[in-house]
């Protein structure tokens, strides 16, 4: 069974969302195609994500040193099990599909704190004597992200970088096959701001038969 993984970084839902609007028509298309694929939604404004901090060091350095899980204190086991868990889950994954907005250039905090969670050495990526390469070799990624404004070209477009971290991450990962489907424009033109949406959502019911 193919496991996908739907991770969605937005505080509103598809009545609200572009992004989260457009995910939703992806995921439901997907379903339809691909009805024995396990979705898997991970909602992180709802979902529990530790961000690397003292208590997740500490925890580290002490297993690093050779104690064990049972000699951290209360902080450091919840915080490096609970990452544990994220970690796992995406490798145990075969696709990722990511909803996000473009908010100041790049995309919520959250995500970033979700990359870092499952950034393992030994899981997602090794070190070798040529650098470090990625293990997610036989996966796909797809990146659905809204914004106000265009950014897929013009002056604005070197100013993006919430999908081209994505990109430099999927790759960092070994993942060979990332592409992004946009939402982009209806702030700007508000008048074609339901044409905008419409358009995207067609465009996410297609791919969704491809991906």
């Amino acid at each position: 069974m193919t496991k996908v993984l739907y991770i969605t970084a937005h505080p509103h839902n598809e009545t609200q969302s572009y992004s989260m609007a457009v995910g939703k028509a992806f995921i439901d298309s997907y379903k339809e195609v691909n009805p024995s694929d396990e979705i898997i939604h991970i909602d992180l404004y709802k979902e529990n994500i530790p961000q690397i901090d003292a208590d997740v060091f500490s925890g580290w350095r002490k297993l690093q040193s050779g104690q064990s899980f049972d000699e951290l204190n209360g902080e450091e086991k919840a915080k490096v099990s609970r990452l544990g868990e994220l970690s796992d889950q995406f490798v145990a994954a075969d696709k990722y599909v990511f909803g996000t907005p473009l908010w100041n250039f790049s995309f919520p905090p959250v995500m970033k704190a979700y990359l870092d969670s499952v950034s393992v050495a030994g899981k997602t990526f090794k070190y070798t004597e040529n650098g470090p390469i990625g293990l997610l070799k036989d996966k796909k990624a797809l990146h659905i992200q809204a914004r106000g404004g265009v950014y897929s070209e013009g002056p604005a477009a070197q100013m993006e970088m919430g999908h081209r971290y994505l990109s430099v991450m999927m790759s960092f990962f070994g993942i060979p096959a990332f592409e992004g489907l946009f939402v982009e424009g209806h702030n700007a033109m508000p008048d074609k701001a339901l044409e905008i949406k419409e358009n995207a959502i067609a465009r996410a019911k297609d791919l969704a038969h491809t991906f």
